[in-house]
């Protein structure tokens, strides 16, 4: 077999093949034993046709069909002893077969390009901070105990704790009834804090059989233009019920924190680890982030269409499999496709830096690494060592580990600008 690799342009590479036919025999005589079980013909039953037969009659178009199967089939052949890495689907765009004599095929394919890396060290990246608020861990231990709460009747009502059931109604512009357009003893919890503030301030101090008036505005997007309506209600409380927060003891304290803890400085400092966790976590994401956005900003180029068109299906298919997963019916898949499209190009454009990077850096993962990963991952679940690092290599593991160590060096050689993110929002909004 005669093979010539072609470099056509950064991203793109060509592979010339010759084979002699007698290279190419056994897969034309295996291609002639999957025709006979199909071919009928007059005398004999189906897939008994002596392969003599078969040969004279069919043999020029079987053969002809068998080429280009075998021309893909050894193009992979190619890629593993050339060690070639297309990144899109290869196309075959010539293929020369002569019966008995020669096959000779030329396939191109995208490779991911070499850069010349700029600015990806020293980088002063923001990282924001956010602070852990107590009226946070208020709102969260009052979600938890809300259930065990009760519901007295109460004659007004004093602030927002309270429960009133109303009769409702929508009113015109000239505030006169819309026919039709009343509901009845529908209950409204004012210490919700997603509950029209207008109702919480109108409902203070009224009685039951007294009336009160809110606004409704409903504001959304049609394309980019914004739309804003408002809806006048007229409401009439037919109950009024004061909230009872529950008894606090130990036993409370263990069944709604699920054995954490015992009382409540206990529980405000579970709620205040977890909200430190979660935006220790935050926080760093948010840095990762950034810093790999000026990172591919600081060296933008046109990714190859092919890659970019084989990471957006992807995408989209990750997408339609969580769909699945969670029983999400009627997705528009027109929609995603859009939406992931300005996503593609930038993954397209990272694993192609990170590759670069890669090789620039000497940042590589050893079989050594995969084994003690796999020792680690053993001990665990009980799998043994072989069949793991069988597993890492057929997922490509050390890929995902390498992309861990190129991420892990830029961060060890960025510049970390911790920025209060309460001040960074009053300068935007002052701005």
């Amino acid at each position: 077999m005669e093979v010539k690799v072609n470099q056509l342009s950064d991203a793109t590479q060509e592979v010339e093949v010759n084979l002699t036919y007698d290279e190419i025999l056994p897969d034309i005589e295996k291609a002639y034993q999957e025709e006979k079980k199909k071919i009928e013909i007059d005398g004999f039953r189906k897939g008994k046709a002596p392969i003599a037969m078969i040969k004279k009659l069919y043999g020029e178009a079987i053969e002809f069909q068998a080429s280009e199967k075998i021309a893909t089939n050894k193009f992979w052949d190619v890629v593993d002893k050339e060690n070639l890495k297309p990144i899109s689907t290869p196309q075959i765009i010539d293929i020369d077969f002569q019966k008995g004599s020669k096959l000779f095929f030329k396939v191109q394919f995208e490779i991911k390009p070499k850069l010349d890396l700029k600015n990806y060290k020293n980088l002063e990246i923001e990282k924001p901070i956010f602070k852990v608020k107590e009226e946070d861990i208020d709102k969260e231990i009052n979600y938890l105990l809300k259930p065990y709460s009760k519901f007295e009747p109460a004659e007004v009502v004093d602030d927002k704790e309270f429960r009133i059931t109303v009769n409702l109604q929508k009113l015109d512009d000239q505030n006169l009834p819309v026919i039709g357009q009343r509901s009845e003893n529908m209950v409204i919890d004012l210490s919700d804090d997603k509950v029209n503030q207008q109702i919480v301030e109108n409902a203070k101090d009224k009685k039951v059989n007294e009336t009160f008036s809110f606004t409704f505005v409903d504001e959304h997007y049609h394309g980019e233009e914004l739309h804003r309506e408002e809806y006048k209600y007229e409401s009439q409380i037919v109950k009024i019920e004061k909230l009872i927060p529950p008894e606090l003891n130990e036993d409370l304290f263990k069944k709604i924190s699920k054995d954490k803890a015992k009382s409540m400085d206990e529980l405000r400092d579970m709620f205040r680890n977890n909200f430190s966790e979660y935006y220790t976590k935050q926080s760093e994401e948010i840095f990762t982030n950034n810093l790999l956005n000026e990172v591919v900003k600081n060296n933008d180029f046109t990714p190859p269409p092919g890659y970019v068109d084989s990471v957006h299906r992807r995408l989209i298919e990750i997408e339609k499999e969580n769909a699945k997963r969670y029983k999400m019916k009627d997705i528009d898949e027109n929609a995603i496709a859009e939406y992931y499209k300005p996503r593609a190009e930038w993954n397209a454009k990272w694993q192609i830096i990170l590759e670069n990077l890669a090789e620039i850096e000497n940042i590589k993962v050893e079989d050594s690494e995969l084994e003690e990963l796999a020792k680690q991952e053993s001990e665990k679940t009980g799998i043994t060592v072989q069949k793991l690092i069988k597993y890492y290599k057929d997922s490509n593991r050390s890929e995902v580990l390498r992309e861990d160590k190129v991420v892990n060096f830029l961060k060890n050689n960025s510049k970390v600008k911790e920025v209060d993110t309460e001040e960074k929002i009053k300068e935007k909004k002052g701005k």
